[in-house]
């Protein structure tokens, strides 16, 4: 499997969510944008081990990103992966940037969080963000197994 860098869409009603160590977080309704590096053994294969977990939440959560896949308030709606060598994970989260969860899923390095919110569409703005990196992006709409989500 092709190693990268992957972009997980998140869609959301306003709620609330214990995240292990980092205690309860309220997030905004909207979307939530979770950067992440698929640089180990599985590559990319990463991206659809959240996708298939939020679906069929069958396993207690491991790191920060799967309290929020276990959760019925948080759906999967887009991943964006680009297949590359580089880590270069926190060069697409610094561009990503703005709004944050602080402390989300960065705990293996000086980033301020790899959780981003944004209220509309973020799908244009992250392929740019993408291509300035000069990262070839693939985008894989989900259609949710459970039914409607609304937010």
């Amino acid at each position: 499997m092709d190693k990268g860098v992957y972009v997980l869409i998140l869609e959301n009603p306003r709620c609330e969510v214990r995240i292990g160590a980092l205690g309860a977080r309220e997030f905004a309704p909207g979307r939530h944008v979770y950067v992440g590096s698929a640089q180990g053994s599985g590559g990319l294969a990463r991206a659809d081990r959240h996708v298939r977990l939020a679906l069929r939440r069958d396993r207690p959560p491991r790191w920060h990103i799967d309290y929020l896949l276990l959760d019925p308030h948080f759906a999967p709606a887009v991943v964006v992966t680009a297949a590359t060598d580089r880590d270069c994970e926190c060069d697409l989260a610094r561009a990503v940037g703005g709004t944050h969860v602080p402390g989300f899923g960065c705990s293996d390095c000086a980033c301020p969080s790899h959780l981003f919110h944004r209220s509309g569409d973020p799908v244009p703005e992250l392929l740019a963000c993408f291509r300035g990196l000069d990262l070839d992006a693939r985008i894989t709409r989900i259609k949710n197994a459970g039914g409607e989500h609304r937010v």
